[in-house]
């Protein structure tokens, strides 16, 4: 996997990323809001494949899996941190976004191209050479980013199984 970085620093929370205002519309009209508040051309700007790169705490906040969701519906595929909300870290997987724990972001600036290798923890700046470790992800998680999702993946799971 491989996107352009869009770089943001410690405790981005779901209302950057999901704004209070927009929750009652479209899930669509909500992601055209998403970080608006500290970058009012991301959401116009990013492309499907692009990564968002941030400090500690992405995601810290209140629960609404729609922080995840707007991310995804705006096509980005992956999101490192130096650490995650938890509960933001669950609802990534189970809407199909990649999270990635790596420590060492400072090696990554706006507009970098990152190539993602999550099973073995690494990514390769190849903007600048760089190759950062990060936090190898479970085959468990994998397995529901490549499916779309938790849902997805279940039903891929359990096709043409019969419950009593």
């Amino acid at each position: 996997m491989s996107g352009c970085a869009w770089t943001y620093g410690d405790n981005i929370d779901t209302d950057l990323l999901a704004p209070g205002a927009y929750m009652k519309g479209p899930v669509e009209e909500l992601a055209a809001h998403c970080l608006e508040a500290i970058d009012p051309d991301f959401a116009k700007q990013v492309s499907p494949g692009d990564v968002v790169v941030a400090g500690r705490n992405f995601g810290m906040g209140s629960s609404r899996e729609q922080a995840a969701q707007a991310l995804r519906i705006l096509g980005v595929k992956a999101v490192v941190a130096q650490s995650f909300g938890g509960i933001f870290y669950r609802n990534a997987f189970n809407l199909g976004l990649l999270a990635l724990v790596c420590g060492d972001i400072d090696k990554f600036s706006r507009g970098d191209r990152l190539e993602i290798d999550a099973a073995g923890g690494l990514i390769i700046n190849r903007t600048n050479g760089a190759e950062i470790a990060c936090e190898p992800v479970p085959p468990h998680l994998l397995s529901i980013v490549r499916s779309g999702g938790l849902i997805p993946y279940l039903e891929e799971r359990f096709k043409g199984e019969t419950t009593c």
